[in-house]
């Protein structure tokens, strides 16, 4: 198969678990819209049978946006792609195909055999296609997506269930959304991984799941380098599909020596790893991974990092693109974003209401960027939704809890799909479920159990603030009486922080929605809004300014949000227009998110 390796990890689809050689299937795709639900009852799976797939399709972008080549914003509930791939299996082999995202219910065939479902429009899935290859060179692969635009119970996040983009709601993107690829891999070989890192023990473990029962003889070699130098090794017997690898990092027992090692924005230091599947003997599987030495946690009212207080500034990031909606348009995007975020003064995002590609959180991981990560919301409460989120949400946790750059959880956004949970205690346990089924999956990092207000068990109290008087804003967190004033009663949003008899314990309280101040630096959109506005940029920024400085002025916050980092749509009250271009000089906003004096 293609090699990619000279670009690997950084373009990888999956970067915490590569493997030299595979096959990017992004790129022209043969597509046919199924409003009549006809498909399946014709085979449209079937080359021959019939041949409806008279569009071309860009892979992976929805086919409601214009990099797609469609561009059709329209209901169509069910999409088919159809595409040939040529690949020759070397004896022995499995193929596996992974698809990044299809939105929301996908159905694979590969040569003319059904191969697999899934449901869960954010996440990832593999599929082992081996045997239904039909032994030539050339293979069809079929896939078949659903997405009921207007079902509430779906996870959606923003994608609109009205025909046009209202509010804050945007065109949907329907089916295949993220890369397409595929691998050939030994019978045995690594399926999953989980680091744990263990700072006072100096010492990481590598979970790794193997595909099958693992055969008497198999071993498993964990191998930890820190720019290129050896810094530990480990090989064990596997015992059972999940075996733990233990690696002792050398020299790093001396707590002094440890720091030099540790990830954090302003140092993200990575330890490059190796995982190797050997039988009897005989070398097997390989794949590539990293590990960040870092730990998150609160105490005294603070967001700690490696065991210190840590600042959190941070910008809503709502992965959108003009010509391409939810789908960055290239992977070169992606690091530019981080990239984007961090010359603006920035160490966090808050990824709002999407999964983000694995890649942008390998950027984040590499540059130094900490993620706030956080689940599409339905819109509709009901027990056939809540199992579809929970499902859904635990599979994005796993799928990205091995990012060191990733440091809390957000299951829920402003009571979005709870919206009677102040008054149902159904849609109140649901919400602290969602919160504890999180920390019982990752135990090392904290959650929001409901950001904005509505708390239960949040490790961090979240505020959603969007007063616009800056002397306002500073006098509501003036002091820790001033913050106890906020908390106690309705929130800036009239609605209760705590709810169910939760109470205020002693968590960092941080404002994570804040700003949203409209500027339209160039045409304007008729339909463009903020939750203030400004009228030109020296107004703008002032006001950019002013705000976090009523943040930051109390010294009671343990970090805040700025909403947000580009114009979405009708939204006009990014930091930077929609394709990117800041409003005001890089260094300008800089200075106002930092609170620097400006030049003379």
């Amino acid at each position: 198969m293609p090699s990619s390796a000279a670009e690997q990890p950084a373009v990888h689809p999956r970067p915490l678990l590569a493997r030299a050689d595979w096959l990017d299937l992004d790129g022209p795709w043969r597509f046919a819209f199924d409003d009549q639900d006809a498909g399946r009852a014709q085979h449209w799976h079937v080359r021959g049978r019939s041949d409806p797939f008279k569009r071309s399709i860009t892979v992976p972008f929805a086919p409601e946006s214009t990099a797609s080549g469609i561009g059709d914003t329209g209901y169509h509930p069910v999409v088919w792609y159809r595409r040939t791939v040529r690949l020759t299996p070397p004896p022995g082999q499995r193929v596996l195909l992974h698809l990044g995202a299809v939105d929301h219910e996908a159905s694979v065939w590969v040569d003319g055999q059904h191969v697999g479902d899934h449901d869960g429009g954010y996440t990832a899935f593999t599929l082992d296609v081996t045997d239904a290859l039909n032994g030539g060179d050339d293979h069809e692969v079929v896939v078949r997506a659903q997405d009921d635009p207007r079902d509430p119970e779906v996870p959606r996040g923003k994608q609109d269930w009205e025909l046009e983009p209202h509010d804050v709601w945007y065109h949907r993107s329907t089916g295949i959304w993220r890369t397409v690829w595929c691998e050939t891999v030994p019978t045995q070989h690594v399926a999953d991984l989980r680091w744990t890192v263990d700072l006072a023990g100096a010492t990481v473990t590598a979970e790794v799941e193997l595909a099958r029962p693992p055969a008497p003889g198999t071993t498993l070699s964990v191998t930890l380098r820190h720019r290129g130098t050896p810094l530990g090794s480990s090989s064990v017997t596997a015992g059972d599909r999940r075996t733990p690898v233990t690696v002792a990092l050398a020299g790093l027992g001396n707590g002094q020596a440890r720091a030099a090692y540790l990830w954090s924005p302003e140092h993200p230091e990575l330890l490059d790893a190796t995982i190797a599947v050997a039988v009897d003997g005989a070398a097997g599987d390989v794949v590539t991974s990293y590990v960040g030495l870092r730990t998150v946690e609160t105490g005294s009212g603070r967001f700690l990092l490696n065991g210190q207080p840590y600042h959190l500034r941070a910008v809503l990031e709502q992965g959108y693109w003009p010509e391409s909606l939810f789908t960055p348009p290239s992977v070169a995007a992606m690091r530019a974003e981080v990239g984007l975020v961090r010359s603006l003064g920035f160490n966090a995002v808050r990824l709002h209401q999407k999964v983000e590609d694995p890649r942008f959180l390998y950027w984040a991981d590499r540059l130094g960027l900490l993620v706030w990560a956080e689940m599409p919301s339905a819109y509709r409460f009901s027990a056939a939704g809540a199992h579809r989120v929970l499902r859904e949400w635990l599979d994005a946790v796993r799928q990205q809890w091995n990012h060191p750059s990733v440091v809390t959880w957000v299951p829920v956004n402003e009571s979005w799909g709870v919206q009677d949970l102040a008054d149902e205690p159904a849609q109140r346990a649901f919400a602290r479920a969602l919160a504890d089924a999180t920390r019982a999956l990752d135990p090392t990092r904290p959650v929001v159990s409901n950001d904005g207000w509505e708390h239960q068990c949040s490790d961090i109290v979240g505020i959603h603030d969007y007063e616009g008087d800056a002397a306002a804003l500073a006098e509501r967190y003036a002091d820790s009486a001033a913050l106890d004033r906020v908390l106690a009663g309705p929130g800036p949003a009239r609605r209760p922080m705590f709810v169910g008899g939760a109470r205020y314990r002693g968590q960092p309280v941080m404002v994570t929605e804040f700003g949203g101040i409209a500027f339209q630096p160039r045409e304007a959109r008729p339909d463009g809004w903020g939750y203030t506005s400004a009228r030109d940029a020296a107004e703008w920024t002032s006001a950019v300014a002013a705000l976090h400085q009523a943040l930051r002025a109390g010294g009671v916050l343990a970090g805040t949000c700025y909403t947000q980092l580009t114009d979405t749509r009708q939204e006009t009250n990014g930091l930077c227009t929609a394709d990117r271009h800041p409003k005001a000089p890089v260094e300008a906003l800089r200075r106002a998110v930092l609170g620097e004096p400006g030049p003379g």
